[in-house]
C-alpha cells in the first residue's frame, strides 16, 4: 500500500480546535479559557492556540486536555493501526 502525500494540516487542526473549545464548554460549562488552561497546565494564550488548532502545541497538552474531557481512550484509539479485513487475512494465510 501507498503512502499519500502529505496533506496540509490546517484544516483537521482547526477541526480538532473546534472540537476541543465544544467539548470545554459541554464538560466545564462554567470554565473560561483561562480555567481550563489551569486544569490542562497550561498558559492561557496556549489553550487559546489549541482552540485555535495550532499544530506547534505539545501533543502532550492535547493529550491532557483529552484526559479531562473523558475522550483520552478514543483519542489513542484513533491511534490504532487499522485491522486486516476478512478478505486480507484470509489471502495472506493461503
Amino acid at each position: 500500500m501507498k503512502a499519500k502525500p502529505f496533506q496540509d494540516l490546517d484544516e483537521p487542526a482547526a477541526r480538532l480546535g473546534e472540537h476541543l473549545r465544544a467539548g470545554r464548554r459541554r464538560r466545564f460549562p462554567a470554565d473560561t479559557q483561562g480555567d481550563f488552561a489551569r486544569r490542562v497546565g497550561v498558559s492561557r494564550y496556549t489553550y487559546q492556540k489549541m482552540e485555535q488548532g495550532d499544530p506547534r502545541v505539545s501533543l502532550g497538552s492535547y493529550l491532557r486536555a483529552a484526559d479531562l474531557l473523558g475522550i483520552l481512550e478514543q483519542v489513542v484509539a484513533g491511534f490504532e493501526p487499522p485491522r486486516p479485513s476478512l478478505f486480507e487475512r484470509r489471502e495472506s494465510t493461503e
